[in-house]
């Protein structure tokens, strides 16, 4: 049985969760929740990224200390994340200690290779993104991704990351395995941006400036910096360095993460794996970002989602529905409290929903026992479990909502509900096969459903079983 470990990036606690880290937990989760369903093991893991100069910062802002300061935000996304229905199998924090002892064995093992080395120079430096800038990054002098702060110019010491020993063994690397970053245009941005060389960046910052973060080993006087700490976290969660074992049975990770980590999580990374002579990634899946109103969304705006009160008002399979089959796997995806409602009441109310009570109801008055189901009717398709593994979400959303529209189709033709009233005893019989027809469509598309919807299948799933009509599955609002 393979062993597959799939993880997203741990989002950074300065803030609450919002509708952008729904969307890649949710479809980690489907990922996940479909492969379990097809008999394969897989730990899923998620966490909180916990250091550097924005914690610290936001924590003096809030009147706390960082540790206390994090934990609060750690319970947050961890309360987010079970809201969410997110299955995970390792929460992994990076103030964890053995998160930290993982850190500082992944920067002896690069010191070691000679990849690590101290230099002092000027840096154009965005506390935003807690990354270094070129001035091709810059537009009219400061981040596009965080425009409203002033780029910081730096002089300091610091340790450095020898990233442009690494050109020539990452571009072997994408050459050898095409696939190895989804979808094919993030992939030809990452080659661009190897192929144009690679500049060493700083992996530490002076303990005077900024003491929130994991001590660099043998040197008292700097901590990590946050992006080289808080990546070791793919490892560190499934025991690297000090259950091999363990490691070596769930290593290489299939990542998941959004546009503005691309060159992190498939550059930087890799290379640091190299140097610390572990296996590259399996893969990485680079998702898109949710828009509203064809605007990033922005609290001056007003256009900002809360995922949350969404799940308040529709419920949390409804979120878990328009974000795996209306925002685009690889796109940016344009969602507005109206879109959200006419996908709820289209397909969630009027589709899937109507189709259940209508069908179980017919069920429920008409067959004298539950239809019998096969192995082979209990099993994911291999075109749906295609589509899932492909990371083409929304098409396997639709493979499913087709199944739902062709049963609508088929009672609108046959009539059932009609036919089994008739005085003619065939005819009445014909509406019982089609009646059990359709309760065995609802059974499949509730294996179908069960990894995007899971508790929404289980209902369905039991209505079979049982030969029941539910309660209404999505109240009309």
């Amino acid at each position: 049985m393979r062993a597959h470990y799939i993880s997203t990036t741990l989002p950074y606690v300065n803030a609450n969760p919002h509708l952008g880290h729904a969307l890649e937990f949710v479809e980690a989760d489907f990922l996940a929740r479909t492969l379990r369903a097809r008999g394969e093991e897989v730990l899923l893991n998620i966490g909180t990224d916990e250091h550097g100069a924005k914690i610290a910062q936001k924590a003096g802002e809030a009147g706390k200390d960082p540790q206390t300061y994090v934990d609060d935000y750690a319970a947050r996304f961890r309360s987010f994340a079970d809201r969410f229905e997110i299955s995970y199998d390792s929460f992994m924090r990076t103030t964890d200690p053995e998160h930290m002892r993982a850190a500082q064995e992944f920067w002896r093992r690069c010191k070691t290779s000679d990849d690590i080395y101290k230099a002092a120079y000027e840096v154009k430096y965005c506390i935003g993104c807690e990354l270094e800038k070129t001035d091709s990054e810059l537009v009219h002098g400061r981040c596009p991704l965080h425009p409203t702060l002033e780029i910081e110019i730096r002089e300091e010491e610091n340790y450095y990351f020898r990233f442009s020993r690494y050109q020539e063994a990452l571009l072997a690397h994408y050459a050898a395995q095409p696939d190895f970053v989804v979808p094919e245009e993030r992939m030809r941005e990452l080659k661009t941006f190897v192929a144009a060389g690679l500049k060493d960046f700083s992996i530490s910052r002076p303990r005077k400036k900024m003491s929130w973060g994991v001590p660099v080993p043998d040197d008292t006087e700097h901590v990590m910096y946050v992006w080289f700490d808080a990546l070791v976290n793919y490892i560190s969660a499934i025991g690297w360095p000090m259950d091999e074992e363990r490691f070596l049975r769930w290593w290489p990770a299939t990542q998941f993460a959004g546009k503005d980590n691309l060159r992190q999580q498939t550059a930087m990374w890799q290379a640091m794996l190299l140097s610390a002579k572990l296996p590259f990634s399996r893969q990485v899946f680079i998702h898109g970002n949710i828009i509203s109103g064809g605007q990033k969304m922005s609290k001056t705006l007003g256009n900002v989602i809360d995922p949350v009160a969404v799940a308040e008002r529709y419920g949390v399979e409804a979120v878990r529905y328009v974000l795996l089959r209306h925002a685009s796997p690889f796109e940016d995806s344009d969602l507005t409290p109206e879109t959200i409602h006419e996908h709820y009441t289209a397909h969630l109310v009027n589709g899937l929903g109507n189709l259940v009570a209508r069908v179980m109801k017919l069920a429920e008055e008409h067959l004298t026992h539950p239809v019998e189901l096969t192995s082979e009717s209990e099993k994911i398709s291999d075109e749906f479990f295609k589509k899932v593994k492909e990371f083409h979400f929304n098409e396997a959303l639709d493979y499913l909502f087709k199944k739902v529209a062709a049963a609508d189709a088929f009672m609108a033709e046959r009539k059932p509900y009609e036919n089994i009233k008739s005085p003619d005893a065939s005819v009445r019989e014909a509406a019982i096969r089609d009646i059990a027809h359709l309760v065995r469509v609802l059974a499949d598309i509730a294996v179908h459903l069960s990894p995007a919807m899971p508790r929404t299948a289980s209902i369905i799933a039991s209505a079979v079983r049982e030969n029941k009509k539910p309660e209404n599955l999505f109240p009309r609002i």
